[in-house]
């Protein structure tokens, strides 16, 4: 499925959670009078990499709980358009109203208070199309998980100007989708979103992301890693990569070393997988898992689920899962 359009109004506690549930990961929510939630969600989920953009609110005050050992899938980020909500992370209070949005990250123990009033921008962004995109940036493989600056200035600097690209995207998405249901392009535009949020909002990669923009990586190794790129169906092996290069064996594992943290075959494996995902992706429901790993050069099937789980936090066939769900819409 490439797009798909989601729409639910006047729900109670138990709905609210399951709905956002599918959308961001396991979380808690409780409110101090269940009895008055109405929770209302109206957003897009785009095909390429799964982003979710929209619209949510609650109707009463609501905390919503988020716990290590049960990651979310997803960088939640949110910008009050109306009320103001408040996020306690790693020790820290943060306000977030209508200057100041908040990104909550997949791996840490949080707790984000929402009050009644409170109608906000929310955008979920997969930590597998986060990651990828980064790893395309970075011409490596991520070493750590993306962490960022949980505050967002929504007034000044770059990072407001992701905002008005997201407020671009909703209006367009509202007006007409006719963009986002051609494969290739709601992939650049989705993929552009993700670049221009890890340019404009500090994290722990800013240094190195602003360092590759620079092309500071010698041209042997590009040429390694677009001849990777272009030949993912093939049988390739280092030498191969290297006379591609060229530059001898060792040079090229030492430049792989230094500057993508990573050997020529890891970076061949992974590009793999990630092509693969992409299928699943694109093709949905009318995918088939080992046809598409065969597909992609990735002959070992017992390793296939495991090295895809690791890559992209879940299973081919629940990518598979998530791609076939139809379009949802709730009522009040």
């Amino acid at each position: 499925m490439n797009l798909c359009h989601m729409r639910t109004a006047g729900q109670p506690l138990a709905a609210a959670q399951h709905w956002m549930g599918d959308i961001c990961g396991p979380h808690s929510l409780q409110a101090r009078r269940p009895g008055q939630v109405a929770f209302a969600h109206s957003g897009h989920r785009l095909g390429a990499l799964a982003t979710t953009l929209g619209h949510i609110q609650y109707g009463t005050d609501v905390t919503v709980g988020v716990e290590s050992q049960h990651r979310l899938n997803s960088y939640s980020l949110s910008l009050p358009l109306s009320g103001c909500q408040e996020l306690r992370t790693a020790g820290r209070d943060l306000l977030s109203d209508s200057t100041r949005a908040l990104i909550i990250a997949p791996e840490d123990s949080q707790q984000l208070s929402i009050s009644g009033d409170c109608r906000k921008v929310q955008i979920a962004i997969t930590v597998a199309a986060m990651n990828s995109v980064a790893e395309q940036m970075l011409q490596r493989p991520l070493s750590t998980p993306i962490r960022f600056d949980p505050l967002m200035d929504a007034l000044g600097g770059s990072s407001a100007g992701w905002w008005r690209l997201v407020d671009f995207h909703l209006r367009e998405l509202t007006l007409s989708d006719a963009l986002y249901r051609q494969p290739g392009i709601a992939r650049d535009l989705e993929a552009t979103l993700i670049k221009t949020l890890l340019v404009s909002q500090p994290n722990n990669y800013s240094s190195e992301l602003r360092e590759a923009s620079q092309g500071r990586i010698p041209q042997p190794l590009k040429n390694a890693r677009h001849f990777i790129e272009q030949h993912l169906r093939d049988d390739l092996n280092p030498d191969d990569i290297a006379q591609a290069a060229g530059v001898s064996r060792a040079r090229l594992f030492e430049g792989f070393r230094l500057h993508y943290q990573c050997t020529p075959m890891q970076m061949l494996k992974h590009k793999r997988l990630e092509a693969a995902r992409r299928t699943l992706l694109e093709d949905g429901a009318s995918s088939n898992v080992t046809e598409v790993a065969l597909s992609w050069g990735l002959s070992h099937l017992g390793r296939f689920s495991g090295d895809y789980q690791r890559a992209f936090g879940e299973y081919p066939s629940e990518t598979l899962a998530r791609q076939a769900r139809p379009v949802r819409h709730g009522s009040r």
